[in-house]
Formats: C-alpha cells, structure tokens, sequence
C-alpha cells in the first residue's frame, strides 16, 4: 500500500482552483489497483466527480463508476445531507417513513439551519459507516474510502465537527457514534492530504491548514502539489533571462535556422516570455522550499492541458502509485 498502509480513510482536501477533486479522484484509482475495492465519496453537491468520469449524477446510493488496474474497483457515492437526516433518524430514533413526514414540514431545513455543524454531523458519519462496514464474512466492503472533502479554510471544522457533538450529548446512541467517528478522524486509519499548487496564497493555505490539523492532531498525509510545469531552461540561462540580458542576435540566427521570421518583435517577444518563465521557477522553487518544511511526503503532478478526462486521470493515478501513494 505505498506510504500509507494501515490508512482506510484518505481525506483529500485543498483551496479552491488546486484541482482537490482531480487529485481524490486520481488517488482513489491508484488506491484500487491490484483489485481493491475503493469508494470514492462527495460532499459538497456539486457532482464534480460525475463531470470528472463523465458518468451520470451520483445519488445517495454507492455504485460502480470505473475499473482499476488488476481487476480493481471505484465506487462512487454523493452524499446528500438530507438523505443523511432520514437514515440518521432511523437508525438512532426508529422513525423510519416519520422522518420523511417531518420534512414535509421543513423540519430538514429547520434543524440545519439552527444547528448548522449539523450537517456536517451527517456527512461525516455517512462517510464513516462507509469506512466501517463489513461483509457476511466480516471483511471490509471497501478497502479504502477516499473523501473529496470540503476546502482548506474549513476541513478542520469539518472534520473535527463530531468532538463538540460528543461533548454536548454525553450518552446514548448520538453519543457513541459521534465518539466513533472522533476516534476514527484522530487514528493513523486517517490520513489528510492537502492539495496545492505552486502559488503564494494556496501554498500559505496549506501551511496554514497543515498547522491546524496538526493542532487538532488530526493526522496529515501528503501534500499533492498539482499542475506543475517543467523548466527549460538552465539556472545560468534563467538568471540571464530574468536579467533581460539574453543575446538578441543568437536569438535571431536561430529564428531564421528554422525559417522562422527574425524580426525584432517576435524576438523582443521571445524575451519577454523567458523572462516570464524564469520569473515562474524562481516563484516555484520559493513555494517548494516552504512545503518541504512541513516534513510531509511530496506527490507532484503535471499541469494538463485542455479538460480533464477518465483518461487524464489514469494517467495521474499512475504517477501517484509510482511516487508512493499506493
């Protein structure tokens, strides 16, 4: 299992923009491979994994969405707060077909909006039953459970939400499950991985989130750091063309070797972007320098052009096995 055996529920979490779903998607398929079952759960309703594996909406209901290497499965499920609310009232108030009576009323609505940690309540412990479940023969349904989790700025909360609904309700059944799922969310079961790209502002966020989460000793995984871009040029050739210094005239010989116009434009152009590009790197080389002080296990991912699709993730899923993750 690559870094992290013993791991049953990689939580997959990032700022806004820094791919988080592609990287949980990708991660989910190279969890799978060697004929694993993986689920693979949202939580936001935005149905970005149907969009992804370019599948119809996920429903509250687990159901197969693609192979894996060696015979290997990904599940996929959307869970929706509501449904979450009837199985919760069933299971633990044996209302049974009453829930649903009380939706009628707003009574859904009603109790998430006065208690907005609420739903948050039913959205982990979904994912935690998922985690949790067993077969007839008492083996795990599911090898890994992989959580396409809210964003940085609130997975801690998210996450840790059940610890305050521990403390409030000191016995009985809401009791227990919620002391369940604090106990899984703090065990090395658990695994956070943060996702980023090589920008100020999401690498601070996962300085920041990583801090939280270590304060809240909330076990952290990895940080993914996605879309990234090769250099091509040398450190001494960036240097000179950060410097504005690159031979102008070398640039026109080799303009015209290719037959290319040498005008002066296209070659005042020429500079200007590998100015750009060794700008880039040296912003690049800065943020990683700053996540390798996390001591934290560092996948990186390529930028790839145009949409992401089924095929595109294969191939990220591949890299992430060859670099550990599975």
């Amino acid at each position: 299992m690559g870094d992290w055996e013993g791991v049953r529920l990689h939580v997959v979490t990032g700022k806004g923009g820094t791919g988080k779903t592609t990287v949980a998607s990708s991660l989910a398929i190279a969890l799978a491979a060697g004929g694993r079952k993986v689920l693979l759960v949202e939580v936001e309703g935005r149905q970005g994994l149907a969009q992804l594996f370019d599948v119809a909406p996920l429903e509250y209901s687990e159901h197969r969405i693609v192979p894996a290497a060696g015979g290997g499965e990904v599940f996929g499920l959307a869970i929706d707060a509501r449904e979450a609310m009837y199985e919760y009232l069933a299971m633990f108030y044996r209302l049974g077909r009453a829930g649903r009576a009380l939706d009628r009323v707003g009574f859904v609505d009603f109790a998430t909006t006065i208690a907005p940690g609420l739903r948050d309540v039913l959205l982990t412990g979904k994912t935690y039953e998922a985690v949790r479940r067993r077969d007839d023969q008492g083996e795990y349904v599911y090898d890994a459970v992989v959580l396409d989790a809210p964003p940085t700025g609130r997975v801690t909360r998210f996450l840790d939400v059940n610890t305050s609904v521990s403390s409030l309700a000191r016995m009985g059944p809401i009791h227990r499950q919620a002391s369940a799922i604090t106990t899984l969310v703090h065990s090395p079961r658990t695994a956070v991985h943060v996702v980023t790209v090589l920008e100020e502002m999401p690498v601070q966020e996962t300085v920041d989130v990583v801090g939280e989460l270590h304060e809240a000793q909330i076990p952290v995984g990895a940080v993914v750091v996605n879309q990234t871009r090769s250099s091509y040029l040398s450190d001494e050739e960036r240097a000179v063309a950060s410097a504005g210094r690159l031979d102008r005239p070398a640039l026109a010989e080799s303009l015209r070797a290719v037959g290319m116009p040498d005008t002066d434009a296209l070659v005042e152009r020429l500079c200007a972007d590998a100015a750009s590009h060794a700008d880039r790197v040296e912003m690049e080389n800065e943020a990683r320098s700053g996540l390798d002080e996390l001591d934290r296990p560092v996948y990186e991912l390529p930028h790839v052009p145009g949409t992401i699709d089924p095929t595109a993730l294969y191939e990220l899923a591949e890299m992430l096995k060859e670099q550990g993750a599975s």
